[in-house]
């Protein structure tokens, strides 16, 4: 969902608030049936809430399927850390052995 580029910096722009189209129009750069069509998406997949206000539409961010995508990300997050923590050290006894070969 995220993956797609004129989503993502949508969702950037209304990580800012809530905002009406024609501001996310501005924001994003492209035209208002390509927001709109992305707002649709975005809101059909939960990420997004529209409230109406009077003539405007207000959309704003939906907390929820960020904090399960934090939650899915923090799962692989000491994984990925532990995996780095080993690089670091293999990269660090690599170059203690190449400084004692230059100084054989």
């Amino acid at each position: 969902m995220l993956a797609d580029p004129t989503r993502f910096r949508i969702v950037e722009a209304l990580a800012e608030g809530e905002r009406a189209v024609g501001d996310i129009v501005r924001a994003v750069d492209i035209d208002q049936s390509g927001v709109s069509r992305h707002l649709r998406i975005l809101g059909e997949a939960g990420f997004v809430a529209m409230r109406p206000d009077g003539a405007r539409r207000l959309y704003s961010l939906r907390p929820e399927p960020f904090r399960e995508l934090d939650a899915w990300v923090r799962t692989y997050r000491t994984l990925w850390e532990g995996r780095l923590d080993r690089f670091d050290a293999a990269l660090a006894r690599r170059r203690s052995q190449r400084k004692q070969e230059g100084k054989s």
